[in-house]
């Protein structure tokens, strides 16, 4: 089988780029936290790094892409360890325009249909798709900060790909042709369109944030302390390394150097942009001020919005998309204290909103003169793209939220998924990895380390204004 390696050089690189979106994620969510959570906070992430990164060898990529059992999951000993894909002989092949896939599904290449410059080895796909699953996990974490017992979370993220994400993505990504002859049911028959993960990253992790945070409770405080970010550095800092890595997160699932990769790469820039603009816009008239941390949301929620559509839609489309997100986002954020659940770091206004809003928009702005080949309702399409849009993201919001909850309550019953109130209120950091990010009390002799540790788990400093209506503090302004 030929393989060709300018398209498998794009998707390699593409893979390292969605590797380092998630010590961004760490970072965008540290800096979030209070001073007293935030090693807590990044080691979340670079724990599911290791544990998705084992689970996905052995049997994850199997589970995703293995020959599939009626649409529902793939066989997960077909490629347990990855041994029999080790000769590169394996070929997969990436997105064509729809003219070259007629046979195919909304532009998606089956083998029938491949392009003849051939395609890329099967590990390169492994790469690509495994970071998938590790940023997946990571972003639930956000949700349940600063009260998750670090080692139940550890047992959580291979409970929760192994029976949410890896058959999820079997649905959304496994065409039948693609890396096994059968895939999944939303790809091939409902033909819900989800390039990039709209679905099965953004809000299946969406909705499993929000069922653990209602398992685990509010955070002590939480409606009366203040709970600002401790460090918007790092939140910039972190929101600067997503929108790097998105371009290989969206232009990446091209798996090639094509026309694809580029137009999926310019809606990116494009909605990303707007959704950044309108959330400032946003909090400009309601608040008064336009944050930094606004702006680091926004830029967030333009890329969880854009990432279904970004082959479907124009560049016009693209910035409409942005938009939107960027405005129903900012406001979603604040209905965990209309409603009383503690999501603390906004996963599900950010992501779940943002995943719902980029799949049901390409119901109305997808174009055929997009690589996906498809109208939308305002481009003639009529509503059937739209009703398989609304009905792929309710089919994953629907099973992540029950399967997660049952999965969440089982550990809290079992092993105890919340840390004790003493160690809540005394910092998490000091509870479950003996350390503090801020020990400055060292700099003072020996004798100070735990003093400094303890006045900073209990007073952590104030990095943002008080007037600032941030999104993720406790309490309303």
């Amino acid at each position: 089988m030929e393989i060709n390696s300018g398209d498998t050089a794009w998707v390699l690189v593409s893979a390292a780029l969605v590797l380092l979106m998630t010590p961004g994620v760490a970072l965008f969510y540290g800096g979030m936290v209070r001073a007293k959570s935030v090693l807590n906070m990044m080691m979340m992430s670079f724990g599911a790094m290791a544990t998705i990164s084992v689970a996905w060898v052995l049997w994850g990529y199997s589970e995703a892409f293995g020959e599939s059992w009626h649409g529902l999951i793939g066989n997960p000993f077909q490629h347990f360890g990855l041994g029999d894909l080790l000769n590169g002989d394996t070929a997969v092949f990436g997105f064509v325009p729809a003219v070259q896939a007629v046979a195919a599904h909304d532009g998606i290449a089956a083998v029938a249909a491949a392009p003849a410059h051939g395609g890329i080895p099967a590990l390169a796909f492994v790469a690509f798709q495994a970071v998938f699953a590790i940023i997946t996990v990571a972003l639930i974490s956000g949700a349940i900060a600063d009260r998750a017992k670090y080692s139940t979370w550890l047992v959580f993220t291979v409970l929760w790909a192994t029976i949410v994400y890896f058959p999820v993505a079997h649905w959304v990504f496994a065409f039948d042709g693609y890396a096994a002859n059968t895939g999944g049911w939303i790809a091939n028959q409902l033909k819900t369109i989800d390039f990039a993960g709209g679905t099965a990253v953004h809000i299946n992790a969406g909705a499993a944030g929000l069922v653990l945070a209602l398992v685990l409770g509010k955070r002590i405080g939480f409606g009366k302390d203040d709970m600002r970010p401790h460090n918007l550095t790092l939140v910039m800092v972190g929101a600067a390394l997503l929108w790097f890595g998105w371009f290989g997160f969206n232009a990446g699932s091209a798996l090639g150097a094509n026309n694809t990769a580029a137009v999926t790469w310019v809606n990116t820039m494009a909605a990303t942009g707007a959704a950044c603009l309108a959330w400032l816009a946003t909090e400009r008239i309601r608040d008064g001020h336009a944050t930094s941390l606004g702006a680091a949301s926004g830029i967030v929620a333009g890329l969880v919005a854009i990432t279904p559509a970004c082959s479907a839609v124009t560049p016009v489309g693209a910035v409409g998309i942005g938009a939107l997100a960027g405005v129903l986002c900012a406001l979603a954020v604040s209905l965990k204290f209309r409603f009383g659940f503690d999501d603390s770091l906004d996963v599900v206004g950010v992501h779940l909103v943002g995943g719902l809003v980029g799949t049901v928009a390409i119901g109305f702005l997808a174009s055929a003169s997009a690589p996906a080949g498809v109208d939308g309702l305002f481009y003639g399409g009529g509503f059937d793209q739209l009703w398989r849009q609304v009905v792929g993201a309710v089919v994953v919001l629907t099973y992540s939220f029950v399967v997660t909850g049952l999965i969440g309550l089982a550990l809290h019953k079992t092993l105890g998924f919340r840390v004790s109130r003493d160690a809540e209120v005394s910092g998490i950091d000091l509870e479950e990895h003996a350390e503090t990010s801020y020990d400055l009390g060292s700099l003072g002799g020996g004798g100070m380390r735990h003093a400094g540790a303890a006045l900073f788990a209990s007073h952590p400093p104030a990095s943002a204004p008080m007037e600032s209506r941030h999104h993720n503090q406790g309490a309303t302004s």
